[in-house]
């Protein structure tokens, strides 16, 4: 799985992924390739180690560079509290959980997918553009909030309604107004919400989520503006 955007605002910006492992990864496997087929020790060995270093070097400025660049974006829009997810980034990364039958006969946990996953959320470094924007958010007078993200990726913004209950569905499509809801902008408004204190109160019951208070009303208009401004061509 790839992240195609890095981050998406409440305000219907979609900036994108940087991707700078993914883009020298085979780079990188071919230096690595040719370095273990030369002897330990070996004057060659040394030389494409050097190389394979420089190759890092040049991802993790790539990767710094974003998050600078794209820091320093959001805070020139002049906003004084940003709220992000307060993602827990080691769990997300971590391997799945092996499983075995009776016999002791390992059975499919879903690891392949999840490593391409673990892949991107490393590649996009968020841990280390979540410290930047800090950084630079606090010399501009702004504050940066870290919030809980639960169900803010699921539930429709502007009825308060589970709609997105499957990660791969990217698009909602509201026929009754005419509306293509962007799954990310919907939960970056999401997340505005929740750092607002405007977000419901979701429980289980009987295993489905029910939602309890609500206050999509006085956030509705702004919402629905949000999302018309930044509509995809409409589904076929």
């Amino acid at each position: 799985m790839l992240f195609h955007n890095f981050l998406a605002t409440s305000e219907g910006t979609k900036l994108p992924a940087l991707k700078s492992f993914r883009k020298s990864e085979k780079r990188l496997a071919k230096v690595s390739r040719r370095k273990e087929k030369k002897r330990k020790g070996s004057k060659a060995r040394r030389k494409l180690a050097k190389r394979q270093g420089r190759e890092h070097q040049r991802i993790a400025k790539a990767r710094k560079d974003h998050a600078f660049k794209t820091a320093h974006e959001l805070v020139r829009t002049g906003k004084k509290v940003f709220v992000h997810e307060d993602l827990n980034l080691k769990a997300l990364s971590k391997r799945n959980k092996t499983k075995q039958d009776e016999d002791g006969k390992f059975l499919p946990n879903g690891q392949t997918a999840k490593s391409g996953l673990n892949k991107s959320w490393n590649d996009a470094a968020c841990g280390q553009f979540f410290i930047t924007l800090e950084h630079i958010a606090a010399k501009a007078g702004a504050r940066v909030i870290a919030v809980t993200p639960a169900y803010t990726s699921q539930l429709l913004a502007y009825r308060d309604e589970i709609v997105f209950t499957d990660c791969d569905t990217r698009f909602y499509w509201d026929a009754e107004l005419s509306l293509n809801v962007d799954r990310d902008i919907n939960a970056g408004i999401n997340i505005k919400r929740v750092g607002l204190g405007l977000f419901p109160t979701l429980k289980r019951r009987k295993g489905n989520l029910v939602v309890g208070d609500s206050t999509t009303n006085s956030t509705l208009k702004e919402v629905l503006e949000t999302l018309r401004a930044c509509q995809k061509p409409t589904p076929t």
